[in-house]
């Protein structure tokens, strides 16, 4: 063991080993710094490191330089080289500056291969998420033009039915009285009816969103629940909805539509709060039941949540089911506020 030479294993190893000065300049390497960059050792000492550098991360790691010597040790710090072919090269870095030799000694693997795994990851993983961007506004853009259907064609041909019945009613005289019960009885069915239609076309796609903006809609989702059901649901905002795009509005629109189904469906609810909240550049938006419409653990075995976690997912936010002893239970959704904010390097 006392035979072993250290300065074999700097020349022998795979890795790429150096020693630089404070002034940015090689003071010797290995055979692989010399193998994988393709310059000479003449070059390579002749000139700053730098000039070896990918001109994008030269900065980044002069930055990194700088703290290396303050005394900080680097790990797994990456970046590119581009050797004598102009060949680019991506290099993962340890090192450490030795203060009584005053110089920084470099070990890096050569990580190419694996960097151009990453993109390729990432390359699907930005068409899928395109792909399900554009089948979700496919879906919303089909919805709103059934809403549209239901609630200017549909609704406006019951409108004519009532009308009608109303006219019988006050145009022909001795009428007798069944007949004019049910003619009134019809009429009111009509009603009926129209308010059901412009209920399922909100319910299908929120015109409100457009027409007055994400805070009105959602407290008319709330005070709408709360009289169907006799459940109250309350909501509350302090963040500003300019900042947040259209495409997430619509997702919180249908994240809270199912969170509220999932409240019927699964538990004699307490009292609901909706509260969305700005948080640097994401959104919160928590949805809070005062027993236990929500239950961690089981979410899986829940379409409902499906849906939610799905949705949530599709746009890079991430869901929280958590319970408060003998107070409820909730729903925590951390939303990207920009459309562009959807897709992140891995």
């Amino acid at each position: 063991m006392n035979n072993i030479n250290l300065a074999d294993f700097f020349e022998l190893t795979p890795d790429l080993v150096w020693l630089a000065g404070k002034d940015g300049y090689l003071k010797k390497v290995n055979r692989s710094v010399v193998e994988k960059l393709g310059y000479s050792l003449e070059e390579l000492y002749s000139r700053p490191v730098k000039d070896f550098m990918h001109p994008d991360d030269v900065e980044i790691t002069i930055l990194n330089r700088e703290k290396l010597i303050s005394g900080e040790v680097m790990h797994n710090f990456c970046n590119r080289y581009v050797t004598k072919t102009g060949n680019i090269i991506w290099m993962e870095w340890t090192s450490l500056y030795l203060v009584e030799k005053d110089i920084i000694l470099a070990i890096a693997k050569d990580i190419t291969a694996r960097k151009k795994i990453e993109k390729e990851v990432t390359d699907n993983y930005n068409k899928f998420k395109g792909l399900a961007s554009h089948f979700k506004n496919r879906i919303e853009k089909d919805r709103k033009y059934f809403a549209y259907e239901l609630h200017e064609e549909l609704a406006q041909l019951v409108s004519v039915i009532n009308m009608d019945v109303g006219w019988l009613n006050l145009n022909i005289d001795d009428l007798p009285v069944k007949v004019k019960q049910r003619v009134e009885h019809t009429s009111e069915v009509c009603k009926l009816l129209i308010k059901t239609i412009q209920r399922l076309s909100f319910s299908i796609s929120p015109k409100m969103l457009d027409d007055f903006g994400l805070h009105n809609t959602m407290e008319w989702l709330c005070k709408e629940f709360s009289i169907l059901n006799s459940i109250s649901c309350d909501f509350e905002s302090n963040c500003d909805e300019a900042k947040i795009s259209t495409e997430i509005k619509i997702d919180i629109f249908r994240i809270c539509q199912d969170a509220l189904t999932e409240v019927l469906d699964y538990s004699r609810a307490g009292s609901i709060m909706i509260y969305i909240k700005e948080i640097n550049n994401s959104i919160e938006l928590s949805i809070f039941d005062s027993r236990n419409g929500f239950k961690p653990g089981l979410e899986k075995q829940q379409s409902g949540m499906v849906s939610i976690t799905e949705r949530a997912t599709s746009i890079n936010g991430s869901v929280t089911l958590y319970m408060l002893p003998e107070e409820g239970s909730g729903i925590c959704i951390l939303l990207p506020a920009k459309i562009h904010d959807l897709v992140t390097a891995i």
